[in-house]
């Protein structure tokens, strides 16, 4: 099972000081969005309405509770057989292991700033594993242009500088592919209804979808889908773990709500396709050669073990 040299490691916390100005558009028009528990302190841009954990909490970490990669998975299968794949903080690689049902001919690699990647190496879930993240140094000189389809899922709410985190993904991707790009929506209902209990409020960034769309196209980008969805763990979060029984029946609603919120106000999650700058080379092929070269392959799910490459 190949692996690539790891990048230097790095946490994926990154406390700091206080800032007097947006990190997103550097407006001094800052108010207080939410001071809460759990070194909770967010403020947010009166300018451009980024909101972002102001001094940085150490606490912030990534969080897959109550997600549902299938789900995800499904909804891209329009993208034409890419070749390849980078899941950038792809945890134990759970979002990899799930695509591979609806991307069969798929190389799936990951990238994280824990060590989970490489169990999710060790577990087959991702075919290469690189530490760090996108702007850790040497991470994208090694890995430009190499890849299709690169997802961010709930990543740039966790990195110091979402802008160049987003600029060095459309290095890693090769001309004409595409950028997937799920986060929380800051202006979910839950946000209002939970406050501090609401669980991205814990992120060290909340992007508006109208600021993210705004970056692509300025990159040269065209975003071909936007969409609001409901990922269940709004309600869950709300109560500590021991309290199993409003915690299990808290759970339980989520999911049963989720198909009615996916397209209201109450949905916590915009997933946002784009499609990179440049064309690529071929015969009119969303991913170049990748169709090609998959034709040739065989499926994991249906590859014969004994039979030879």
């Amino acid at each position: 099972m190949p692996s690539s040299p790891s990048a230097p490691q790095v946490s994926d916390r990154f406390p700091g000081p206080r800032r007097e100005d947006c990190p997103w558009c550097g407006s001094a028009r800052l108010r207080t969005r939410l001071r809460g528990p759990r070194a909770v302190a967010l403020d947010e841009c009166e300018a451009c309405a980024h909101a972002f954990q102001n001094p940085r909490s150490p606490a912030d970490a990534p969080s897959v509770s109550g997600r549902s990669h299938r789900a995800t998975a499904r909804a891209l299968a329009g993208l034409a057989d890419p070749e390849s794949w980078l899941d950038v903080g792809t945890g134990h690689g759970h979002f990899p292991e799930a695509a591979r049902e609806f991307f069969p001919y798929t190389s799936f690699d990951g990238l994280d700033p824990t060590e989970r990647v490489e169990g999710a190496l060790a577990e087959g879930r991702v075919e290469e594993a690189h530490r760090g993240l996108l702007t850790t140094p040497g991470v994208t000189d090694r890995l430009r242009a190499r890849y299709d389809v690169v997802s961010m899922l709930h990543h740039l709410a966790h990195v110091p500088d979402p802008r160049a985190e987003l600029r060095a993904a459309l290095a890693v991707l090769r001309p004409g592919g595409h950028l997937v790009i799920e986060a929380a929506a800051p202006d979910s209902a839950y946000a209002t209804l939970l406050g501090p209990h609401w669980l991205p409020h814990r992120h060290a960034h909340l992007l508006p979808l109208p600021n993210l769309e705004a970056e692509l196209h300025a990159l040269g980008c065209t975003v071909t889908t936007t969409a609001r969805v409901h990922q269940p763990q709004d309600l869950s979060t709300t109560f500590p773990r021991l309290l199993r029984a409003p915690l299990t029946a808290a759970t339980a609603l989520d999911h049963l709500l989720a198909p009615l919120t996916r397209r209201t106000r109450f949905a916590s999650t915009y997933r946002v396709v784009a499609r990179g700058p440049g064309r690529l080379h071929g015969q009119g092929l969303s991913f170049g050669s990748g169709r090609i070269r998959a034709r040739c392959r065989t499926p994991r799910a249906r590859q014969d073990p004994n039979e030879s490459p």
